[in-house]
């Protein structure tokens, strides 16, 4: 039988702020982002990107950063720091608008290091 804390004490489970939803992009994609409810940043600047992901990087809260290709191309400090980390910030890359065929993620890139530049190529039959 469970008896109530003594009194003036309360004894709450620490509940974690729910995770922030963010896209980072090109105008026209992130109009579609905003549409499901996603913190957005059209055309953000490499110095607006560091900052965000330095906020991110000293806040408590859990994200999911969705970044359009090209911004992660030439990643900064706090860039590094997040992908090296990814618990508690998930980052993903996602292709232009203009040109999704063109898309090569990370992975992608490790998987050819690793493997060969064939790795991905698809099988013909």
């Amino acid at each position: 039988m469970n008896s109530p804390p003594p009194s003036g004490e309360r004894h709450t489970a620490e509940v974690a702020p729910p995770a922030r939803l963010i896209a980072l992009g090109s105008a026209a994609l992130m109009e579609g982002f905003s549409l499901i409810g996603f913190e957005t940043y059209p055309d953000p600047t490499p110095t607006a990107l560091e900052e965000l992901l330095r906020d991110l990087l000293q806040g408590q809260q859990g994200a999911l950063v969705v970044i359009e290709q090209g911004l992660v191309q030439n990643p900064g400090r706090h860039m590094t720091r997040a992908l090296r980390e990814g618990a508690r910030i998930v980052i993903t890359e996602i292709p232009p608008l203009q040109q999704p065929v063109h898309y090569r993620s990370r992975v992608d890139r490790l998987l050819q290091t690793l493997l060969g530049a064939s790795a991905l190529e698809l099988a013909h039959e």
